[in-house]
């Protein structure tokens, strides 16, 4: 019975070892596909859009976004995300790339940010984000990630991002911690970093915005964001509410000093 026991044990082991090769293999050969379209990331194709819309004339005004300042002063896109979530005085605010450009295209455009708010992923003004967005990411890779945390509000928009990362909800009793709160946890073959540590933050929060292979589809932070309260069987929150930027907030500052890799290439 002994011996028996044994070598049902030894083959269970077998079969969690080949497992556990199986899918480090798999999981390599992404890297390499990933790798091997790295140069050709169809996230350009939305980054030569987003380029477009920001110098076309749109909205009620007529205008363009060519005096949208996003930090860095009016009109200036180079280093501006690395920097975002920030603090702004004339919204007094802290506020995301995405919230922010809804805030120029209101005041410089007259485009209602409900139609945003309000509309859908992939379509409509929605769509139109995703690509301003890509546009302006891309002049921040390579760049450091250097969010200023001096400001009172920000360390306000932190402490609510930490609670939100650990506050369970749903019907599966889970929160964001359950999949990024602790080393190699993996789900579907992909990788999930830990954001609670530099490096794992520096690895999510440098890589989105993204473009993701398996739905041919370019997804903003916000978009992530939702996706995740997607998968927690909860509400998902409103587009640019506070709650998605005070995350934002806790992962940017987790991720200091680490690398822009925007637009990244996801599964």
């Amino acid at each position: 019975m002994r011996n028996a026991l044994k070598l049902v044990a030894v083959a269970v082991a077998a079969v969690v070892v080949a497992g556990t090769a199986t899918a480090q293999s798999t999981a390599d050969d992404i890297a390499k596909y990933r790798e091997m379209i790295a140069d050709g990331n169809p996230a350009e194709l939305y980054e030569m859009q987003g380029e477009e819309l920001w110098r076309t004339l749109r909205g009620p005004k007529k205008a363009t976004l060519e005096k949208c300042d996003l930090g860095m002063g009016p009109g200036v896109v180079k280093g501006a995300s690395a920097r975002m979530p920030r603090y702004f005085k004339d919204t007094g605010m802290v506020q995301d790339l995405e919230s922010r450009l809804l805030t120029c295209m209101e005041t410089l455009q007259g485009i209602d940010p409900k139609l945003v708010i309000d509309g859908k992923f992939n379509s409509g003004e929605r769509k139109t984000m995703d690509a301003l967005v890509a546009y302006v990411v891309t002049h921040s890779k390579g760049d450091a990630i250097k969010v200023d945390m001096s400001n009172p509000k920000m360390k306000e928009l932190y402490a609510l991002g930490e609670r939100a990362f650990y506050y369970r909800a749903g019907p599966m009793d889970f929160s964001c911690a359950t999949c990024h709160g602790e080393d190699d946890k993996r789900i579907r073959l992909q990788d999930l970093p830990n954001l609670t540590t530099h490096k794992g933050a520096a690895a999510g929060w440098g890589s989105w915005p993204a473009y993701r292979v398996s739905n041919s589809q370019f997804w903003t932070m916000q978009h992530r964001l939702n996706d995740c309260f997607r998968q927690q069987r909860t509400a998902e929150p409103i587009y640019a509410s506070e709650v998605t930027i005070a995350l934002s907030v806790y992962m940017a500052a987790k991720a200091n000093g680490g690398e822009v890799m925007t637009p990244g290439l996801k599964r």
